[in-house]
């Protein structure tokens, strides 16, 4: 690569992390959460506070067995002293509930899976780059990646980025972008891997909120889950052959597609990827049983405490009825944030875990509440981190200019 091609990618970097950019996304998804919040705050519902001193009762007019709190049709008032239920606001229900001791301890595991999340994700690091980078520099490079996908769309991601920023700490382009490959390779294949056991454990009826239906796009929440599952599982598949079996085939076939007119102007894009393809499978052939298998295991322990935090957050403020259900709920939820337009999923993440959850807490109201506190520790933290470690990675770091 030429020093000037080398600049010119330092300068479009630099854009990128530029500080409006940081700002834009925050103030976007700080404003969606403080608005769900607001609202959640406001509404009224029928909460139990216990037998003669309510205002109303439980009629089951549906007769499905399930308390509605938030439908009027679903009580009455009644005799003076025959109340089980008051109707009052969520802000009044928010006053009656206590934090206590457990409730600081689940928000601390809450933060240790967290931490755990990002060793894992430093140790992979550590693990496909041969030990050739540092701990620190490990740390630099998953901490940066994370910023950098919170500034772009999640459809774009920081893929592109991070290539530059491991080619800084002394990696070859070609080991670089070897790890790159790699790295969304594995988390898309604990994606694939994952989803038919939580199908087998959980069943499919209580998988889709059917309240989330022409939400997002116009579309059913199945149909937005199965055509991106499917992309998902494409994906996996074409990669993987293309890096272990046939590399240089693969490239050719992809050109020989983008050669039809409609899929033209994607060719310079699919080129690259090609290119990527060759230059992954060189790099990693021989690599041992023992090499997989750790870098595997690191992703599915970061990916497993990553889906973790939203259950110890909600069990800080409830009793969770059913924790697998919870947990299962995030792998669809985590198909909508990865499609999401928006930098870091930012506006779409909250309004989709208010849709995704809101039916197995019992007070509604806490939504927007741990909403904000789920994405403080899983995309502002790293915005965070991120404006500070910048500046002095940059003045430390250096582009090798090798290929």
């Amino acid at each position: 690569m030429s020093e000037a091609k080398a600049g010119t990618d330092e300068k479009d970097i630099r854009r990128n992390f530029r500080m409006r950019k940081v700002l834009l996304p925050v103030l976007i998804g700080m404003f969606a959460a403080g608005w769900l919040l607001w609202r959640d705050l406001r509404t009224e519902r029928f909460e139990l506070v216990g037998q003669g001193t309510g205002t109303h009762t439980w009629v089951d007019v549906n007769r499905n067995g399930l308390v509605d709190h938030g439908d009027p049709t679903e009580f009455e008032v009644a005799s003076e002293g025959q109340g089980v239920y008051g109707r009052m606001s969520v802000r009044e229900t928010l006053f009656r509930i206590e934090w206590t001791w457990a409730s600081t301890g689940w928000i601390l595991l809450a933060l240790l899976a967290t931490a755990f999340r990002d060793l894992g994700y430093i140790f992979r690091i550590r693990v496909l780059s041969d030990g050739h980078l540092t701990w620190r520099q490990a740390f630099n490079v998953t901490f940066l990646w994370e910023f950098a996908s919170a500034l772009t769309p999640s459809v774009v991601g920081g893929s592109g980025i991070a290539m530059f920023i491991i080619g800084r700490e002394g990696i070859a382009l070609g080991r670089a972008t070897a790890i790159v490959l790699v790295t969304a390779l594995m988390d898309e294949l604990f994606y694939v891997v994952m989803v038919p056991v939580v199908f087998l454990l959980v069943g499919l009826q209580d998988l889709f909120p059917a309240e989330l239906d022409h939400t997002f796009w116009g579309l059913p929440i199945k149909t937005i889950f199965g055509i991106g599952y499917g992309f998902i599982l494409l994906l996996v598949l074409a990669i993987f052959y293309g890096v272990f079996f046939r590399p240089r085939a693969f490239k050719f076939a992809l050109l020989r597609v983008f050669k039809l007119p409609f899929l033209r102007r994607w060719r310079p894009l699919v080129i690259k990827v090609g290119d990527d393809i060759v230059t992954t499978s060189e790099e990693l052939r021989g690599k041992p049983k023992r090499f997989w298998g750790k870098a595997f295991a690191a992703t599915c322990f970061s990916w497993a405490n990553r889906f973790v935090v939203i259950n110890l957050i909600v069990a800080a403020f409830f009793t969770v009825n059913d924790h697998l259900l919870l947990y299962a709920r995030q792998l669809i939820m985590w198909v909508i944030l990865l499609i999401s337009p928006t930098p870091g999923g930012s506006g779409i993440a909250e309004i989709a875990f208010s849709g995704f959850f809101k039916d197995l807490l019992p007070a509604v109201g806490y939504i927007g509440a741990i909403a904000i506190i789920w994405r403080l520790l899983s995309y502002y933290l790293y915005l965070f981190i991120g404006t500070v470690v910048l500046p002095r990675w940059l003045r430390r770091t250096r582009w090798n200019g090798t290929t």
